[in-house]
C-alpha cells in the first residue's frame, strides 16, 4: 500500500434500534439523545472533523430521518434567527456542517451485526482507508490534547495497517467486548495477534478490549463479505478485522483520553454530569448545584 497520510472518510453506523434507553428511543434515535446540549451523534462528527475527516458516512434505518435532519439546513429556522438577530445561535445552527464537510446516507437493510453495517458503506467508502465511530462510545481527549481518533490518525500513519481503539477492562467485563493480545510495540501500541468477540472470561487472551473508534484498510470489505456469522448469529466486524491480522497486519492503541459507555445508563448519565461540569455555560453553577444534593 502507499502509504497515507490522511483519512478522509469516517463510517457512523446509526441503525440500531436502542432498546436499552426504551421507551426514550420509541420515537428518536438513540444516536440523537442530547448529553447537555448536544446530541451524542454530534460529538462523534465533531471528532472526526477535528481528526481532519471531511466526508462523513451516515449507515442509517428505519426511523432514523432526525440524524438526516440534524446535518441539514434549516432554512426556516435559520431565518427566524437570523430575523430575530440572534447570531450567536444562528452561527451555532450553521457550525453543524461546516461548508467542507460532507454528509452521505446508506441504509442498512437488516440487522445483521457492526460488520455487516460497515460492509454497507463500502460503495461510499471506496479503496481507501476509513474510520469507524460508534457514536455510543462518546469519547473524550486529555484536557487539552488530541481526540482519541486524531491520536490514531497519528498511529495510522506510522504502521500503514489498521488501527483499533483499547483500553483494559476488569476481567468480569471481557464478555461485552472484542478482546486483543498480541506483541507489545511500545508503551501504548500492540501489534495484534489474537482477536476474539466477546469471550468468557475464562477463555479472555487478555482484558484489552476494543472500544468504539477503528482505522481500517478497505480490505477488510473482502473479509466481512466472506465470512461465516459469529457471536450472535450477526456479522461480526471483530471477525473482519481479526482476518486481516495474517496478510496486512492490525495494531491496537490504548489512547489517552476517557470513553463513556453512553449505550449504557449509567455511561450516559455519567456522561452528562462529567461534560455539564466542564461546559462553559453552565458548568459553574452546576458544580455548585451538586455541593447541595444530600449524597
Amino acid at each position: 500500500m502507499n502509504k497515507v497520510t490522511e483519512i478522509t472518510k469516517a463510517v457512523f453506523p446509526v441503525a440500531g434500534l436502542g432498546t436499552r434507553f426504551l421507551p426514550a428511543t420509541k420515537a428518536q434515535p438513540k444516536e440523537m439523545m442530547p448529553v447537555v446540549d448536544k446530541p451524542l451523534i454530534q460529538y462523534a462528527v465533531e471528532e472526526a472533523y477535528g481528526a481532519g475527516i471531511r466526508h462523513m458516512i451516515f449507515v442509517t434505518g428505519r426511523n432514523k430521518r432526525a440524524i438526516e435532519d440534524h446535518f441539514d439546513t434549516a432554512y426556516e429556522l435559520e431565518t427566524e434567527l437570523e430575523a430575530s438577530q440572534k447570531h450567536e445561535l444562528l452561527a451555532l445552527v450553521r457550525s453543524m456542517q461546516p461548508d467542507d464537510m460532507d454528509c452521505s446516507y446508506v441504509r442498512q437493510p437488516r440487522s445483521l451485526g457492526l460488520g455487516h453495517a460497515v460492509l454497507c458503506a463500502q460503495p461510499l467508502v471506496g479503496q481507501e482507508p476509513f474510520a469507524v465511530l460508534l457514536a455510543d462510545d462518546l469519547m473524550t481527549g486529555l484536557d487539552g490534547g488530541p481526540s482519541v481518533l486524531a491520536q490514531m490518525v497519528e498511529v495510522f500513519g506510522q504502521f500503514q495497517s489498521s488501527v483499533l481503539a483499547v483500553q483494559q477492562v476488569p476481567l468480569d467485563h471481557v464478555q461485552r467486548y472484542g478482546i486483543v493480545a498480541g506483541e507489545q510495540i511500545d508503551k501504548k501500541v500492540v501489534k495484534v495477534t489474537k482477536m476474539v468477540e466477546k469471550p468468557r472470561p475464562e477463555n479472555a487472551p487478555s482484558q484489552l478490549a476494543v472500544a468504539g473508534r477503528y482505522i481500517l484498510t478497505p480490505a477488510v470489505f473482502d473479509r466481512i463479505r466472506n465470512q461465516a456469522r459469529g457471536a450472535g448469529g450477526e456479522i461480526q466486524l471483530t471477525d473482519g478485522i481479526a482476518a486481516l491480522i495474517e496478510t496486512e497486519g492490525v495494531h491496537a492503541y490504548s489512547y489517552e483520553g476517557k470513553r463513556y459507555d453512553c449505550g449504557s445508563k449509567q455511561g450516559f448519565l455519567e456522561a452528562t454530569v462529567e461534560l455539564g461540569l466542564k461546559h462553559p455555560e453552565v458548568g459553574a453553577a452546576f458544580r455548585e448545584y451538586l455541593k447541595t444534593l444530600p449524597l
